[in-house]
């Protein structure tokens, strides 16, 4: 698994364990999150750390399965199933994340139905 697949990987079990540390610690200080072909939703890593306590609150149940990785060194694409919890929402999400100096700087969603 290359360097690159590996934080990916960090970051998707630390997510999915809605460990807010291990996650923040994949991720660049000004890095920014945002919406395929969109605007940046948010900028900065305190902007991602409240996003995802929030996110982390509301859906404790909540879980992203890795369906499909692409690793083109700088850039990983993930196709992820992702449900809300028992009962919750379920979607489909591909996370085209972009990496800088070993940190993740960039991911772009694309959302569509399970």
């Amino acid at each position: 698994m290359s360097a690159s697949s590996e934080l990916i990987q960090r970051q998707l079990d630390a997510y999915n364990a809605q460990d807010i540390a291990a996650f923040l610690e994949c991720y660049a200080d000004d890095a920014v999150l945002g919406a395929l072909n969109g605007e940046a939703t948010q900028t900065g890593i305190e902007a991602i750390r409240t996003r995802h306590e929030e996110l982390f609150f509301q859906f404790p149940k909540n879980q992203a399965k890795l369906l499909n990785r692409i690793d083109l060194g700088s850039v990983v694409i993930d196709h992820e199933d992702v449900t809300r919890g028992p009962g919750g929402d379920r979607f489909q999400v591909a996370a085209i994340y972009t990496i800088r100096d070993g940190k993740i700087a960039r991911v772009n969603f694309a959302r569509g139905d399970a």
